[in-house]
């Protein structure tokens, strides 16, 4: 059975670090969330895939090439317009052939048994079925109600207040039959919103399967930093890759270290934490547990970083707190500042000395914020845009 990656959204609701990347290609863990998505599928035994492209797509054709370093065989189909999930699948109809096929998102983290996915789909009669999970919050999703036979009776997309009839919500993982192809026209078309309705009210049926494990879609910044902790959380034990330099500091795993780090003297690393190579941490340095730093990255003395995930070529000054905040590429935070929770700064920023960065602001790329500046709200760009709504 082939699987289909879809990868054609904008992703802006993780602006600002989608200027600069497709929403597949956000680091998480230091490698692109794509990738650890086909390593997961590998585990699962699905290694022939499909990957619908769209916004800036050459860079994840870049990132997996054929396939074969993670041990499956992929190809590639390019959209030219918006054509929505099921639209995008449909324009990628001739690649599967005529067999099943399971769809998961671009931006999807997972643990999941995808394998009993497809043997309850395989026993079933219904032609499409949909991986459901529980969640406390289902808003963003769309939302399903099940009988005692996994027969989806009802589905509602992204309800609101007085709309939340049940907290199963849609992995966006389904599993289908060819025939499933033929329902959808060759234009701009969802499965949610469309295929969904359209199979339901010819009086189809449409199974549901309770998932088992852990998933997210990296949709928003809040739902990105929670895949980040829950990753760290399953890292095994300490990986030290190459010199580690250390002069009377501490480190408390589990750890995965890059080469040619340096931890300065009487700092302290408390895991689960990731550092990339060539990154150099001052003195009296507090790298606190649920943090991941990229590579080239410079932190200066006097400084606490806890639960944040900072990318590449990232320099952080003294004295400066950063707590649960995502800093992207080549952006430099100044000495005595303090980034607060759910801050989200993007590319090539400079923040000057002593600026304050309130919870959940987000700055856009290549702002310059004056010194002593304390920054209530959202800093955008105009030459960006500045949309937040949306895939």
């Amino acid at each position: 059975m082939k699987t289909c990656i879809m990868c054609g959204g904008e992703g802006t609701r993780l602006r600002p670090l989608t200027f600069d990347r497709p929403k597949p290609m956000i680091p998480l863990l230091n490698k692109p969330s794509v990738v650890h998505l086909v390593e997961h599928l590998a585990m699962e035994g699905f290694n022939d895939i499909v990957v619908t492209l769209g916004y800036l797509g050459g860079e994840i054709e870049a990132a997996l090439g054929d396939g074969s370093m993670y041990g499956v065989h992929i190809e590639y189909v390019h959209e030219q317009e918006k054509l929505g999930t099921a639209g995008g699948v449909k324009n990628a109809e001739e690649l599967f052939e005529g067999e099943p096929l399971m769809v998961v998102g671009g931006d999807h983290v997972m643990n999941l048994g995808l394998r009993e996915l497809y043997r309850f789909h395989e026993k079933n009669d219904a032609p499409v079925t949909i991986g459901l999970i529980p969640i406390d919050d289902p808003r963003e999703y769309g939302i399903a109600d099940m009988d005692v036979n996994s027969r989806i009776t009802r589905f509602f997309e992204k309800p609101g207040p007085g709309e939340i009839f049940s907290n199963l919500a849609s992995t966006g993982i389904y599993v289908c039959d060819p025939e499933v192809l033929d329902w959808i026209p060759k234009q701009k078309y969802d499965f949610a919103k469309d295929l969904f309705p359209a199979i339901m009210a010819k009086g189809e049926n449409i199974n549901g399967f309770l998932v088992h494990g852990r998933w997210t879609d990296i949709g928003n910044p809040q739902a990105y930093r929670e895949a980040c902790r829950w990753m760290l959380e399953q890292m095994p034990g300490t990986k030290i890759s190459g010199r580690f330099n250390i002069k009377d500091a501490k480190v408390s795993g589990p750890v995965d270290i890059g080469h040619d780090v340096s931890l300065g003297s009487n700092s302290a690393i408390v895991g689960p934490i990731v550092i990339g190579e060539n990154t150099s941490i001052g003195d009296n340095v507090l790298i606190g547990p649920y943090t991941s730093i990229g590579s080239n990255c410079r932190i200066g003395n006097n400084s606490r970083i806890l639960s944040s995930y900072i990318f590449d070529n990232v320099e952080i000054g003294s004295n400066t707190a950063v707590s649960g905040a995502i800093i992207d590429n080549a952006t430099g935070i100044k000495n005595s500042c303090i980034l607060e929770t759910g801050t989200v700064i993007g590319p090539r920023v400079i923040i000057k000395e002593g600026v304050t960065v309130n919870s959940t602001v987000r700055i856009w790329p290549e702002i310059r914020v004056k010194e002593g500046t304390r920054v209530t709200e959202n800093l955008g760009n105009d030459d960006f845009g500045n949309d937040i709504k949306g895939s």
